[in-house]
């Protein structure tokens, strides 16, 4: 397998290159769009809309618009809710594909596992890998096959939420001074969802136009990026949505720099047109079984066919560090058919890039799965049009001079912050959002001494009727809508059994919670060495990995198992253990 590969040598460049790249201050090199900020987070597709405030009942609540959300009020409405109220900030829903409507957005997982409740709306993707607003478009699909519109309040946010012990329900509480009543809650985290700035000194003092991808202004650059003709525009940021949004602007400005700290993996991405006779064929049960091959093929189990076969499952071996798995390489074989992949990848650096100076900058130098893979048949192309300029800043830590006018002395017109957003950070954890439990405990407060306390990550001791959704105490996935169903499904089950049964409230014991911790404690995957050694990114906090943090509050095993384990529970009445 080495065929000619020296480890030590490659590694001894990773680590090159990794050095260039790492800063002291780690995650603080970033700043929240908040404060004198705040105005890239302001929502540009929909006006504020005044409303009289509500002080209602309903039967359940669920906090966040998006695609977990969305699964949530359809599994509710399975499950017999009548009045499900979505509280969403957002002017409709979406979540990251309600902001996000830049020119070239896709989604880089198959549209056919990703867009959740095909079926249910009865849909097939127009495209493999489908644009944003296709997939927005699904979104509000549905919401309205669900009929989630009609309790839904936008452009609201949940301040506090109290839980009465008498009336057995919540009191949830939100920025426009309602005051709501119901019997559940869902809560989901949406922990990608705050977009961050880079805090580069001198960005508050540049004089030209600025705005963040999440963001887009179409008002400044056209609805077709007419506007941008003879414009000399800046992009920061060379991950998932700078390898995007570049070629449609390389095509469009005047001259397009685009500053890189660190250059993405970039495979090809061969998108289609869904084709008709595919989809005419398809039987029911036919997008469960698809989501389920792709989670196996991703993790490394053998299936008899690849359904999906691109560039996530061909390269499944790759992904165990952040996706737990089937293991069948030790760490050293391991590493040799991770060289060989990304020797192919920098090598369709050189096919593609005329320019070997640029090329070189594009090349990627660290392990396959320290960033986010990227796939794209256009991102590296661009850069072989003359008015595109490829700035490396990874010796300036990714800071590069900014004046009035200009960017690293070039003269610009507008800068485009294609910087992502904070990752983990929630209403929930940064206490934004405030949430009474039994005898007012918050429920940071009730974490604090020994950390988050949960059974399976989506009931709390302590917190009746209340379930959260997001990877904590729970697990992630390549496809995390799959991860959002398979939890949406399982808070179904439980509201449907509980109203089957007449039980008062949902709440999982104290030692079950625990003993739950000691599963995630047990299972945990140290990738500690693996992460310190990668290039900075948001998978390792910057390049200072902490040991006590993703792996401690993930379950170890996989998605595959803790699916498997979500069914076995229901199965054997673990229902009986949390109804009261």
């Amino acid at each position: 397998m080495s065929d000619g590969i020296d480890l030590e040598l490659l590694r001894a460049k990773y680590r090159t290159e990794r050095d260039r790249r790492i800063r002291p201050d780690g995650s603080a090199q970033y700043r929240a769009a908040a404060g004198e900020f705040g105005f890239y987070a302001d929502d540009p597709w929909t006006p504020r809309i005044e409303r009289e405030t509500l002080h209602d009942r309903v039967d359940a609540i669920v906090i966040g618009g998006g695609f977990g959300g969305l699964l949530a009020g359809a599994r509710l409405r399975r499950a017999g809710i009548d009045r499900i109220r979505t509280i969403e900030e957002a002017g409709d829903f979406g979540g990251t594909w309600y902001w996000n409507r830049y020119p070239g957005l896709h989604c880089d997982i198959e549209s056919y596992v990703y867009l959740p409740l095909l079926e249910e709306v009865g849909y097939v993707p127009k495209w493999r890998y489908a644009p944003g607003e296709e997939i927005r478009q699904h979104a509000m699909a549905i919401g309205r096959t669900f009929d989630l519109y009609r309790d839904a309040c936008f452009q609201t946010r949940v301040t506090e939420m109290r839980w009465d012990e008498d009336a057995t329900e919540w009191i949830v509480r939100t920025d426009r001074g309602d005051e709501m009543r119901a019997e559940y809650v869902v809560v989901t985290l949406g922990a990608l969802s705050k977009p961050k700035l880079p805090g580069i000194p001198g960005i508050e003092n540049f004089r030209g136009h600025t705005f963040h991808t999440s963001r887009w202004d179409y008002g400044y650059t056209g609805d077709d990026l007419e506007k941008l003709a003879g414009k000399r525009v800046a992009v920061f940021g060379t991950g998932a949505t700078g390898v995007q949004v570049v070629p449609p602007l390389a095509e469009a400005a005047g001259h397009l720099y685009v500053f890189q700290r660190t250059p993405s993996t970039v495979d090809v991405r061969d998108n289609r047109p869904t084709d008709e006779a595919w989809a005419a064929s398809l039987r029911p049960g036919w997008q469960r079984d698809r989501m389920e091959n792709f989670l196996k093929s991703v993790t490394g189990v053998p299936v008899e066919q690849d359904l999906v076969g691109d560039g996530w499952t061909a390269n499944s071996a790759l992904h165990r560090r952040v996706l737990p798995g089937v293991t069948v390489l030790s760490d050293e074989q391991e590493e040799l058919v991770d060289a060989h992949k990304m020797n192919r990848i920098r090598a369709r650096v050189d096919t593609v890039v005329a320019d070997p100076a640029t090329a070189e900058k594009l090349k990627p130098w660290y392990r396959y799965i320290c960033k986010r893979p990227c796939f794209s048949d256009l991102y590296l192309q661009a850069f072989n049009r003359p008015t595109v300029t490829l700035v490396d800043t990874a010796d300036s830590g990714g800071m590069p001079e900014i004046g009035t006018h200009t960017v690293a002395g070039y003269e610009i017109d507008c800068i485009i912050f294609a910087t992502g957003y904070e990752a983990g950070v929630t209403d929930v954890m940064s206490g934004r959002m405030l949430i009474h439990g039994r005898d007012g405990v918050t429920l940071l407060d009730s974490w604090k001494a020994a950390g988050p306390r949960t059974l399976h990550g989506m009931t709390i001791p302590g917190f009746p009727n209340l379930f959260l959704m997001s990877f904590l105490h729970a697990v992630t996935a390549s496809n995390f809508v799959h991860v959002l169903d398979e939890q949406a499904r399982h808070i179904g089950a439980i509201v449907a059994e509980a109203r089957s049964r007449a039980a008062r409230y949902v709440e999982p014991a104290a030692d079950a919670a625990d003993a739950w911790v000691a599963t995630i404690a047990e299972t945990a995957v140290d990738n500690y060495d693996f992460q310190l050694d990668c290039t900075p990114s948001f998978y390792n906090n910057e390049g200072h990995p902490v040991r006590s943090s993703l792996a401690a509050v993930q379950y170890g095993r996989g998605p595959i198992a803790f699916f498997d384990l979500l069914r076995e529970w229901r199965s054997t009445d673990g229902f009986a253990k949390v109804l009261h």
